[in-house]
């Protein structure tokens, strides 16, 4: 019996079975494609309970609101003007100009949309964490529409774009970037970076020194759990980005799951290195560190270089956390230094370590042009943004409203009302508000 399905599973998947017009090959890389961009969507999610379970509770609805909102906002923004700002005809090298908000065309058209809408939205919500705790949500919103619709897909184009027609400048000099450790990872923490700088931190967490005041988060189950999900999702972010079913699958996920692991074991071993407790949060950072980074080089690298990207990552991650407290710089999350220096490192080491071409200074000097591309396109454009956002509608909170939580004052509904319902409303303020 054994025999007989084998048998059969290679008549069904040989080559001499499918049809000349590689109608079957073209189903099996579209429900490939569509079930990775369900993985991605599934990220979402890991970045709601990783984002919640850092920040405290008063402020758990405010977190959760916000990742559930960059996916519908984001979606359909970028269905609008992103993706054909990112993957249009593009003549200039610069952004595209076709193919908005699309409602023909063939059916891997719209595969291709569907998976590009998931990674807009990962973008978007890069900047919800370390921005946590004091944000006007209105005002959030409607930064992640503009990194959704225009910052994100222009700085995209420049590397990916060229399916319908025209190539990228950075993709014409050479640059390598998988799966988007610059495009998404980087371009998302330098819009989060953008936004603490306009924020400032957080009441307390600083004092008047300038010595960092820990401000835990309510629930490191959620962390935990999130960082567990983000993992899975990532299989789908980095081996979907094939865009086909083919046998570099299994090398791209083992690079990712191979970088994942030592970036775990990387923020271990720093934060042992200088005698400090091994925390869960900073552990599933670094496991985290450890997938940016070796996002940009998971289908060009081997697996031991692969290792080598994740250990480094994750150092990276510790150091860069105690970087943004030297200077007092309130990231909820770590954002920044999981998703823009380890992603910086991660375009490095695509370059550095691609397979036939190791240590090459050509690619690497390519790879920081790059980098730096990002940062300069990215940042001064968000700070822009959320600097008009305070002037005009209002980016931070009120005093009174951050201690009281964002639950409340945004939402007039409690993540945990059996524990903090005295201490923020009663039924009839709740009922008034509703």
């Amino acid at each position: 019996m054994k025999l007989y399905l084998l048998s059969l599973c290679a008549l069904l998947f040989s080559p001499s079975a499918h049809a000349a017009d590689g109608s079957t090959e073209l189903a099996m890389n579209t429900g490939w494609v569509v079930l990775a961009s369900a993985l991605v969507f599934f990220m979402q999610a890991g970045f709601a309970l990783l984002e919640s379970g850092m920040s405290r509770a008063k402020n758990a609805v405010n977190v959760m609101m916000k990742n559930y909102m960059d996916g519908c906002v984001g979606g359909i923004v970028y269905w609008l003007v992103g993706f054909g700002l990112m993957f249009g005809a593009n003549a200039t090298g610069w952004y595209g100009m076709s193919h908005f908000a699309p409602s023909e065309g063939q059916p891997w058209d719209f595969t291709f949309l569907l998976f590009q809408m998931m990674f807009a939205a990962t973008a978007a919500t890069i900047a919800s964490g370390a921005m946590a705790e004091r944000t006007r949500y209105s005002a959030y919103l409607v930064g992640a529409v503009v990194i959704s619709g225009f910052i994100y897909p222009v700085f995209g184009s420049w590397v990916w774009s060229g399916a319908y027609g025209g190539q990228g400048w950075l993709a014409k000099m050479g640059f390598i970037d998988f799966a988007g450790s610059s495009v998404v990872h980087g371009v998302g923490a330098w819009c989060a970076l953008a936004g603490i700088l306009v924020l400032g931190p957080r009441l307390g967490r600083f004092a008047a020194d300038g010595t960092p005041r820990v401000i835990p988060g309510h629930n490191m189950s959620l962390v935990a759990l999130g960082g567990f999900i983000l993992w899975l999702g990532w299989f789908g972010f980095n081996a979907g980005s094939t865009l086909a079913m083919n046998e570099s699958l299994g090398l791209i996920a083992l690079n990712t799951h191979l970088a994942a692991a030592a970036g775990a074991l990387g923020a271990v071993l720093a934060l042992r290195s200088t005698a400090s407790p091994v925390l869960l949060s900073t552990t599933v950072n670094g496991s985290l560190g450890g997938l940016v980074g070796i996002t940009a080089g998971c289908a060009t690298m081997q697996p031991g270089y692969a290792l080598v990207t994740g250990l480094i990552a994750g150092f990276v991650v510790v150091f860069g956390m105690r970087l943004m407290d030297r200077l007092r710089l309130d990231d909820v999350v770590g954002a920044v230094p999981v998703h823009g220096l380890a992603g910086v490192w991660g375009t490095v080491a695509a370059g550095l370590f691609y397979s036939g071409d190791l240590f090459s200074w050509a690619r690497v000097s390519v790879q920081l042009i790059g980098a730096g591309a990002a940062f300069l396109w990215a940042f001064p454009l968000a700070l822009a943004m959320y600097l008009i956002l305070a002037k005009t509608v209002g980016l931070r909170t009120s005093t009174q409203h951050e201690q009281r939580g964002l639950d409340y004052s945004e939402h007039a509904e409690a993540g945990y009302p059996e524990f903090n319902q005295a201490l923020t409303y009663d039924g009839s303020e709740l009922a008034r508000r509703t």
